[in-house]
């Protein structure tokens, strides 16, 4: 399979939606999934997210049907701007189809184009075990385990981007 990132538009709440109101997919982001007030707010804050830069924000994940399957963001982290941040959501009915290391390395390839010398890092709940075990594949390294922003958080990071020629 392969799959295709486009930048979130105005028209894309709807899809958007779909992902962060469903508790099982938002489990390890914010413990449970969005009503839509929260939906729209989050929404508006990645439209404004993704007017700042062309090539980072987040992005729609499709298939080459054009079927969204979930998304991703490539962006400034927001404790430290010489760092970029990668994450992702996937619908469930496309977990372990690998969508997420096909997801890992189309973020990976753009930050290397981009910042080849930017460290990379991902947060996930220390319980989510499929992102941990994605981001070692990449060599991700842990570097932080606790709570932040009141969630269980770990921080991996990726020092020197190992993009595959």
């Amino acid at each position: 399979m392969k799959i295709n990132l486009q930048k979130y538009g105005s028209e894309d709440f709807n899809s958007f939606k779909t992902l962060v109101c469903e508790d099982a997919l938002m489990k390890y982001i914010s413990g449970n999934g969005l009503n839509e007030n929260q939906a729209r707010a989050k929404f508006d804050r990645i439209l404004e997210i993704n007017s700042k830069e062309l090539e980072l924000g987040y992005f729609k994940v499709l298939t080459d049907e054009n079927e969204f399957v979930g998304d991703c963001k490539l962006e400034r982290y927001k404790h430290d701007e010489s760092i970029l941040e990668i994450g992702y959501i996937i619908k469930k009915n496309f977990w372990r189809n690998g969508i997420g290391s096909l997801i890992c390395r189309k973020l990976l390839d753009v930050a290397h184009n981009l910042y080849p010398d930017l460290a990379v890092i991902g947060i996930i709940d220390p319980e989510n075990m499929a992102s941990k075990k994605l981001l070692d594949k990449f060599g991700f390294e842990s570097y932080f385990i606790g709570i932040e922003d009141d969630l269980p958080t770990e921080k991996l990071i990726l020092k020197k981007l190992q993009v595959d020629e």
